[in-house]
């Protein structure tokens, strides 16, 4: 791939394609895990709320890569708002994954997934405050957040002393945030494109089908290349070792003519 990392504005440098684990319950991710690591994957990510970090952390511990090679993403979970809640949760993450530190911890998101839109911004702030301490102490080399909009993070830049690294939204083909991801450039926050094919509902796309055949690539590799000529850093996830290797087969750059082609299609779930 023409671009190989991501730089946080505070030095770090992040693997520009990540493998995601949502939805890989623990007795596979040991063996998911296993293999995007064989085939090249040096960025993981998982959440406390996936419930499988100790098979994610065992696959991990296991390979045979130095652990500073590896580049592990946790978050904490969106109903977990407060200071100590937050240095608590942390803990357990460590514990699971049986690691010293992160490499980036996200706050889920802004709100718990059973009331979303509710105002938790001083919980917000709160467990940003213990994310800055963490960073601070050297437990975590980035922090940032997942899910947040332009008022869920103007919050942060307002109270807080660390401007986010990250965050990690939703981006796909259809689904472009123009707005978000302006306000994130601006600030100099990196965004990480989760659920880069839609959970799969951009593969069927008759359109889509058509120009990947133009580059003689898959569906799924015209998305996640989609977003990395988006300038953001998508994770992709699969249990199939055959996708597993495709997804981040990437050499080959999108025409800007079919980048604002691919910028007018409406998003297919809505």
């Amino acid at each position: 791939m023409k671009k190989d990392t991501f730089t946080f504005h505070n030095g770090v440098k992040i693997p520009s394609i990540g493998f995601g684990t949502w939805q890989i319950p623990n007795e596979e991710a040991y063996d998911s895990v296993t293999m995007a690591l064989k085939n090249g994957y040096t960025h993981i990510d998982t959440a406390l709320a996936y419930k499988n970090e100790e098979n994610v952390g065992k696959a991990i511990r296991e390979f045979d890569t130095p652990r500073e090679d590896i580049f592990i993403t946790s978050k904490l979970p969106a109903e977990i708002k407060g200071y100590d809640e937050t240095l608590e949760a942390f803990n357990e993450t460590i514990t699971n994954l049986g690691v010293d530190y992160l490499d980036l911890y996200l706050i889920h998101a802004p709100w718990p997934w059973s009331e979303i839109g509710k105002d938790c911004t001083e919980g917000n702030i709160q467990s940003w405050k213990a994310m800055e301490k963490l960073y601070n102490d050297g437990k975590i080399k980035a922090i940032g957040v997942s899910n947040f909009e332009i008022k869920n993070l103007q919050p942060i830049l307002d109270e807080c002393d660390i401007v986010p690294m990250a965050n990690q939204i939703p981006f796909y083909i259809g689904k472009d945030q123009e707005e978000l991801l302006s306000f994130c450039k601006d600030h100099d926050i990196v965004v990480e494109a989760y659920s880069p094919l839609a959970t799969g509902q951009v593969l069927d796309m008759p359109e889509l089908k058509e120009m990947a055949e133009k580059y003689d690539v898959t569906v799924a590799q015209l998305a996640i290349r989609y977003c990395l000529e988006k300038d953001t850093l998508p994770l992709p996830k699969s249990t199939h070792e055959s996708r597993i290797i495709e997804n981040k087969q990437l050499d080959f750059e999108i025409s800007d003519e079919d980048v604002k082609i691919l910028q007018q299609i409406r998003d297919v779930r809505d």
